[in-house]
């Protein structure tokens, strides 16, 4: 698992960076009035690698994109892209830079006057590339995202996924050493956020290539990151594989993000929890990796004798990592049997979680 958030003991020399290191970003910090956008942010994004920052509206993610292309100059910390420091660059210094990173836009931001394999290769053009080397270039990259035929079209004529992979071509014309992904599927329908994620995957094992996506959905960060790191009031508040993350989310923002992908009890049983002693206790049981490959279950049966039942849950599988989480009833009379059960599954790795009880069989 590589370490991706720094200490704020760390030294912003560059001689601390790796190579393998494209974005570092150290003790970052940036305040509007009294308001602190970045409060103290320390990141890496290493090669090859997807990681994806999600927060809500307002956590700092569109000032943290403006720190990373230089939009935005923090009031302390340092930038690095590539091992330089770039926050106190000039801006004649900062666009050979900026190219370092290939941005995809939410609403795509294509030139309506121009065509598909123009739109493309724009920034081949604003670097004074021959035409000819701009319109093979351009031909080259709408064969990877599937839209060869459209090269003449104009964006009015796309559909939205279609524009966001034009989009997505625009972003690699310079060859970048990152895409930068801000929001980038927010504005499509489900189906086709599925295929354009599934082509970011795809570019990321094809090229190598380094992709930090911005975004407020779990599910993005669910289908195609490697890692995940949460931002909430300009900190870090949790970072991990996201496999990890998703299995046992730390901080109440993590998960209240994930609330609306993982398992929940069943409403009509939710309902009916009440907080004293019924005849039956429901636990809430999360277990990933080796927790989750073995027969839990029927192990809790042969070594806790009495009963027990599974009323909702299952196992899925993210970044080839079982994660699963079973809620289960436990009858409420003998408090040494439900002791006994919780102590069993908590030696399995599993955390466990009384969610209430009920008053009649569920």
């Amino acid at each position: 698992m590589n370490q991706h958030f720094a200490t704020t003991a760390e030294t912003t020399d560059q001689t601390a960076a790796t190579p393998q290191d494209v974005v570092r970003l150290v003790d970052l910090k940036r305040r509007f009035g009294a308001t602190p956008a970045l409060d103290g942010v320390s990141l890496t994004v290493r090669k090859d690698e997807i990681l994806g920052i999600i927060g809500r509206s307002g956590a700092g993610k569109s000032t943290l994109i403006r720190c990373l292309n230089g939009l935005e100059r923090p009031d302390s910390g340092a930038v690095f892209i590539e091992g330089r420091e770039i926050s106190r660059l000039g801006e004649r210094d900062l666009q050979p830079l900026r190219r370092r990173i290939g941005m995809i836009f939410q609403h795509f931001n294509l030139l309506s006057a121009k065509t598909v394999e123009d739109n493309v290769a724009l920034p081949l053009k604003i670097e004074g590339r021959p035409r000819a080397e701009r319109l093979q270039r351009a031909a080259e990259l709408l064969d990877l995202v599937g839209l060869s035929e459209k090269a003449k079209a104009y964006p009015a004529s796309l559909s939205g996924g279609q524009k966001q992979r034009v989009g997505i071509a625009r972003a690699l014309a310079a060859r970048p050493a990152m895409l930068l992904s801000d929001e980038a599927t927010s504005a499509l329908d489900p189906e086709t956020t599925r295929s354009i994620l599934a082509l970011l995957k795809d570019i990321n094992r094809q090229l190598g290539l380094t992709i930090l996506l911005i975004t407020h959905e779990m599910e993005v960060i669910r289908s195609i990151a490697d890692c995940v790191a949460v931002i909430d009031a300009g900190r870090i508040v949790e970072e991990g594989p996201v496999w990890s993350v998703f299995a046992d989310p730390r901080s109440d923002i993590t998960r209240s993000l994930l609330g609306a992908i993982r398992p929940q009890l069943p409403a009509d049983l939710a309902a009916r929890l009440v907080p004293s002693a019924g005849t039956e206790t429901i636990l809430r049981v999360d277990v990933a990796g080796e927790a989750a490959r073995g027969p839990l279950l029927s192990d809790l049966a042969v070594a806790v004798p009495g009963s027990f039942r599974l009323v909702h849950g299952g196992i899925d599988h993210i970044q080839q990592q079982p994660v699963g989480t079973l809620f289960l009833a436990v009858p409420g009379s003998d408090a040494g049997h439900l002791a006994h059960v919780i102590t069993f599954l908590k030696a399995r790795q599993a955390r466990v979680e009384v969610l209430g009880h009920v008053a009649n069989s569920a």
